[in-house]
């Protein structure tokens, strides 16, 4: 959501960007484990990360000679955007030293601010396929659960420790594209849901035509290009406020575009749903859901599962619903349930979730016009990239995600979170909290019920390799009023708290009714 706002945040100072494979600096992936479920148990992956094109050094391909330095391109080395994508190389990183990035084992920290020669803010990484330097992992998702741990206790207002699936070509563009020499290699090919303008090379050509350089610190300029494809944000969130969110689009692929072809705010415009169909339990009514000492404390590890429910309970189904669990000290939490006049209490999101959303919010059902689920569902099945970032916010400070947006709002939909209306200003989060940092661990991918566990007394619930998660509560285990009891993938609490009992509404959902 509000993804623009995300590209052009963050920060890298006195750099340059381009498309050709640079040798000055080696390139040297941070390896990064992950695990691959079944019913029978998991099997680790060993992939690496690697760094977004957007945030390297680029300089000529002969010299050391910047092609963008500030927000001003090098007039010689690009004159155009194709002589420009052949000029310019891009360069390797050193992920710790200047940008912050650390993996270890199956664990990724993303630290806010680095100071080396240059200030460098926020990033955002992909997961490369198993044993590949050259492409991406591609996950499909339909009828699986995606899971992963969470450190967000370092997060405060403004900050967006996001965790999401982008429609990315997994060679990073070079075959469609034979001007990006650079590929997946060297992090090229971005797209998502908001059309980003700010992306410096787009099919494999640089993004100079009517390049308008940012007013604002942080901001990297615009070009006349954006860059569009389905985005399902799994996690956008701080220590204060989360969201999930799908923003499926009527493209199938990354897709270049220009003015009005572009996605648009509250607009049924483009090719994108900007807005997306969000979940966010503190907007939908449930304010002491999620938060510092809450139901899901985040001054603490949490491990979050996201499972995509299937039609027909196969893969070959469309989607037909979103869900969210949580597992903190070894105890299952579900999902809140919403709590706004107009709103059927859910705890998932489903096509009627989200069309009574936009209509209790007075929203615009970009979401609806642009595919829907079945949409988002079709860049499930096809296959996405998982993106791990942090970044902070120059355009509306995260207002939209933490506090109240539009800041003078009053009806249902305008309350987020409850950081202050004046909370989140980029170079005041970067002041006062140059180590925030989020830490990402034990990512796993695997059938409905197989990646997690309430076994045990660890705080992300995890299973030593070889194991067999089940998925299963204790025999004790009482679902609470509103929660849910039971339907196809459902692997809870099936007994319902005292004065409540469990009462279907079909065959993938069964909820506590007193």
């Amino acid at each position: 959501m509000f993804r623009s706002a995300a590209l052009i945040s963050f920060t890298f100072l006195a750099v340059a960007y381009g498309q050709q494979p640079g040798t000055l600096t080696a390139e040297t992936h941070p390896p990064l484990t992950w695990q691959q479920c079944t019913a029978s148990g998991c099997t680790t992956q060993t992939s690496a990360v690697v760094l977004d094109a957007n945030w390297r050094w680029t300089h000529a391909t002969n010299s050391s000679t910047n092609c963008y330095t500030g927000n001003t391109w090098d007039a010689t080395l690009c004159p155009d955007p194709t002589t420009c994508a052949a000029n310019c190389a891009l360069d390797g990183a050193d992920y710790p030293g200047t940008y912050g990035v650390t993996a270890s084992g199956s664990s990724l920290t993303l630290k806010l601010v680095t100071q080396s020669s240059q200030k460098n803010v926020g990033s955002r990484l992909y997961l490369m396929a198993p044993g590949s330097t050259t492409e991406y992992q591609s996950f499909k998702l339909i009828n699986q659960e995606f899971t992963f741990d969470v450190d967000v206790s370092q997060l405060p207002c403004g900050l967006n420790g996001a965790v999401y699936f982008s429609q990315m070509d997994i060679d990073g563009g070079t075959s469609r594209f034979p001007t990006n020499k650079a590929g997946a290699k060297f992090g090229t090919g971005y797209c998502d849901s908001q059309c980003p303008h700010d992306i410096k090379f787009i099919d494999g050509q640089a993004n100079i035509n009517d390049w308008t350089p940012a007013s604002n610190n942080g901001n990297t300029g615009t070009g006349s290009l954006g860059s569009c494809c389905a985005e399902m944000d799994i996690w956008e969130a701080n220590s204060i406020s989360a969201a999930v969110t799908p923003h499926p689009c009527t493209v199938t692929e990354q897709t270049s575009c220009t003015g009005t072809q572009c996605s648009s705010p509250n607009s049924t415009a483009g090719v994108c749903d900007q807005a997306g169909c969000d979940f966010n339990s503190y907007r939908l009514g449930d304010t002491s859901f999620y938060g510092p000492g809450m139901t899901v404390d985040t001054t603490k590890p949490f491990t979050i599962v996201t499972q995509f429910i299937s039609s027909n309970n196969q893969s070959s189904g469309t989607l037909s619903a979103i869900r969210r669990l949580y597992v903190q000290n070894g105890q299952v939490i579900q999902n809140s349930m919403t709590n706004i006049a107009g709103i059927d209490a859910t705890n998932e999101i489903s096509t009627q979730f989200c069309q009574q959303q936009k209509t209790a919010f007075g929203d615009t059902d970009t979401f609806d016009q642009k595919g829907g689920l079945t949409g988002m569902g079709t860049a499930l099945n096809d296959g996405m990239v998982l993106v791990l970032s942090l970044w902070d916010d120059y355009a509306v400070n995260m207002l939209w995600l933490d506090s109240t947006y539009p800041t003078d709002g009053t009806k249902p939909g305008d309350f987020r979170g409850t950081c202050a209306t004046s909370s989140g200003v980029p170079a005041t989060v970067e002041s006062q909290s140059p180590n925030a940092q989020v830490i990402y661990s034990n990512i796993k991918v695997g059938a409905i019920g197989s990646t997690y566990s309430t076994s045990g007394t660890s705080p992300t619930g995890t299973q030593p390799t070889g194991t067999s998660p089940t998925g299963t509560n204790p025999p004790s285990a009482t679902q609470t009023v509103w929660g849910q009891c039971g339907g196809i993938g459902y692997s809870g609490p099936t007994s319902c708290a005292s004065g409540s009992t469990c009462q279907s509404s079909g065959p993938y959902y069964s909820q506590c009714i007193p």
